[in-house]
């Protein structure tokens, strides 16, 4: 998962910049980048670590310009520990461009032939994102005439693009002299929005992100999000023009982006995020009611932060006393992102502390928005004991996790799930929890697309069902042989 965010602007853009990214640090924490746009010249920055770490003064003085994009990064392709694979990319032909990403490709294999033997582009790194970077400049190049470049050849290339990539892509890039493309997967599975503002010389300025509080926060007025396969191009002086690119476009949204990975205040698909993971809190509180033996359970506690609305609703919904029994540390950052499993284990305990006085005999229900790898949920249950709790039962707002996802969240391989291959029971066990409590699948998608014109979600990772096909036995194997590795 990455969260990404382009900018045309009347004025130069590098401190907007950096400040959308702090607001997107949710989204990935372990490398973070910046390219802008001086006339036909890039200036560009990109490290390691979080936003706060990365940029210097003089690193914001070297990036001039009114059009540019960043990046932050929490790796699914390729490798976290090297600086190379930071976004944005950057390819010299035709015109220069610098792209960032958003999303995991899953044809990775057969692009990485078809480019270097038959289109002749050199890949430098491991990153899906690279390889996104030299398709669309190898259908830009095909679509180039001896006039310049104008909109219906951009379009042209990404319907091409469309063609060939396969997987989940929302998509920022900039071309050098002609301004800033921005275009999403034919399922808009990764999430993309745009919204505008009037500058302070009369002209449109424009804001393109994968969140919509970015555009809030930076008093653009919210347009709506990019369609499923739409292109929207927009030049320096402030002229936007879109296009459908795909044939058979489907709205498909990620339906982890609305139960863990998104911040409350965004909308996505034009469904709030908080609203719906207060309804998971509703819908979870039928199921913990019929699962769980009465007088058995004295609070509710959440698991801090994206938890808290369904654990309110869970609260009142049963009746029972909501209280706030772990306190969080917040500079340390999301375990569910950090890369390497021991790294998240220490993580845990650096994160959260259970203060006592909440916990010494009662029977303890404790509502997390997801259990993935059940590092966090066992090291959680251990607190709470360790803490005083009598019971400890435990629930999740999503249903288990139980098959990889492929599409740009790192759920990479069958075996790191605790619930793949395992019962619930079996999974409490291992957890060691007294009950444990899911949420069904079928009221996870109701209370997500509830009031909404959204009828499909992503739910690979809970299903096995791959919306995008193409997704086989031998692929996920390869998948989880590539992690081993």
């Amino acid at each position: 998962m990455c969260g990404i965010v382009g900018l045309v602007s009347s004025s130069p853009v590098n401190q907007a910049l950096y400040d959308s990214l702090s607001l997107l640090q949710h989204r990935g924490q372990d490398s973070t980048g910046i390219a802008t746009a001086e006339g036909d010249v890039f200036h560009m920055h990109k490290a390691k670590g979080q936003v706060r770490e990365a940029y210097r003064t003089r690193d914001m003085r070297g990036l001039r310009g009114n059009l540019g994009l960043g990046h932050v990064r929490y790796a699914t392709q390729g490798n976290a520990s090297q600086t190379v694979e930071a976004q944005p990319f950057y390819v010299n032909a035709p015109y220069g461009l610098v792209l960032v990403h958003n999303g995991n490709l899953t044809n990775t294999r057969e692009l990485s032939r078809e480019l270097c033997r038959v289109d002749r582009r050199h890949l430098n790194t491991s990153s899906d994102t690279e390889l996104l970077l030299n398709v669309l400049a190898h259908e830009l190049q095909e679509e180039v005439s001896e006039q310049s470049l104008n909109p219906d050849q951009i379009f042209a290339a990404v319907a091409s693009l469309h063609e060939r990539v396969q997987g989940s892509y929302a998509v920022i890039a900039l071309i050098a002299g002609h301004g800033l493309l921005a275009f999403r997967d034919p399922f808009g599975i990764r999430p993309l929005t745009f919204g505008k503002r009037l500058g302070e010389r009369g002209a449109t300025e424009w804001a393109i992100a994968s969140e919509s509080l970015v555009l809030e926060s930076g008093g653009y007025e919210v347009v709506r999000d990019l369609l499923p396969g739409e292109a929207v191009f927009i030049t320096p002086e402030g002229e936007m023009v879109s296009r459908q690119c795909a044939r058979n476009p489907r709205l498909v949204p990620c339906s982890f982006e609305f139960v863990y990975l998104a911040r409350p205040d965004s909308v996505m698909s034009g469904i709030s995020v908080y609203e719906a993971r207060l309804r998971l809190g509703n819908r979870l509180a039928e199921t913990i009611a019929r699962y769980t033996p009465r007088g058995d359970i004295d609070v509710v506690m959440p698991i801090p932060d994206s938890s808290r609305p369904a654990a309110m609703q869970v609260a009142q919904k049963l009746g029972i006393e909501y209280r706030e029994g772990f306190f969080k540390n917040r500079y340390v950052g999301r375990t569910f992102i950090m890369p390497g499993q021991a790294q998240r284990k220490r993580s845990v305990k650096q994160k959260l502390n259970a203060m006592g006085r909440e916990f010494q005999g009662k029977n303890v229900l404790i509502v997390d928005d997801s259990i993935v790898r059940g590092t966090t949920s066992k090291e959680i249950i251990d607190m709470a004991r360790a803490a005083g709790a009598n019971k400890v039962t435990f629930t999740s707002a999503a249903p288990p996790v139980r098959f990889p996802h492929v599409y740009g969240i790192n759920i990479p391989s069958r075996r790191e799930l605790v619930a793949h291959g395992r019962k619930i029971s079996e999974v409490a066990k291992q957890l060691g929890a007294d009950y444990l409590i899911y949420q069904e699948v079928e009221d996870m998608r109701a209370a997500i697309t509830e009031g909404s014109q959204v009828t499909e979600l992503e739910m690979s990772c809970f299903t096995g069902d791959y919306v995008t096909g193409r997704v086989t036995a031998e692929y996920l194997a390869w998948v989880d042989a590539t992690v081993a590795s």
